[in-house]
């Protein structure tokens, strides 16, 4: 159980440290629309990274029923962590102006709903964060019981939501330090992190074979 736990906050760490769209609109929306509209728009991010979490691994249970070879998905699902973390390290390109830009809603108690299911709809259809839980979920799967499962997801999504409330409180210091110099810091950590997993996948393929028996 206390693996799992680690494990759970390696991934919630990548999560939180992860540049991408919704970062930037937490940090924007903070800014216009005060502490209540970083909150809103945040709320309907959470609620789609819990739907996606509950589907990804529902998805990866079915994907383990129907296919015998687990070594194969484990591989596959390997190759795809490193990739990533290789894209990440060395591919990824920042636009920090281009990001940010964007102009100030206006912002009324009727927002709150419209905050909400912006933040909704941006975390679900964005194919990064789908692509994400869906691999990390499958990967999980080959190696890791239901229970272990839930214990990782859950501290990931935990920690993932206190460090969104961060994101909203201290929004203004956060802008100002979202650096090309600094986002590029954290891609590479997220490339090394993503690369780790990977790693540690095909580990547990090869020295612990009774996993994929």
């Amino acid at each position: 159980m206390v693996e799992a736990i680690l494990k759970g906050f390696a991934l919630g760490l990548l999560l939180v440290i992860s540049v991408g769209p919704v970062v930037f609109t937490i940090i924007k929306q903070s800014l216009n629309n005060g502490h209540k509209g970083g909150f809103s728009f945040v709320a309907g991010v959470w609620i789609s990274d819990f739907i996606l979490v509950i589907l990804s691994n529902g998805f990866s249970e079915l994907v383990k029923q129907l296919l015998e070879y687990k070594k194969a998905i484990g591989y596959v699902g390997s190759i795809f962590l490193i990739a990533m973390g290789i894209y990440f390290l060395f591919f990824k390109k920042i636009h920090v102006a281009t990001e940010m830009n964007g102009g100030k809603f206006r912002f009324g108690k009727r927002e709150f709903a419209k905050l909400f299911a912006s933040g909704f709809i941006i975390n679900t259809f964005n194919p990064s964060v789908i692509f994400f839980w869906l691999v990390n979920a499958t990967a999980f799967s080959i190696t890791h019981t239901w229970q272990q499962r839930i214990v990782i997801f859950s501290v990931c999504l935990l920690l993932n939501m206190a460090a969104d409330v961060g994101k909203v409180m201290l929004a203004g210091k956060l802008r100002s330090r979202l650096t090309v110099h600094n986002l590029s810091i954290i891609n590479k950590i997220s490339g090394t992190i993503l690369i780790g997993f990977g790693i540690a996948l095909v580990y547990s393929i090869i020295f612990l074979p009774g996993k994929f028996k």
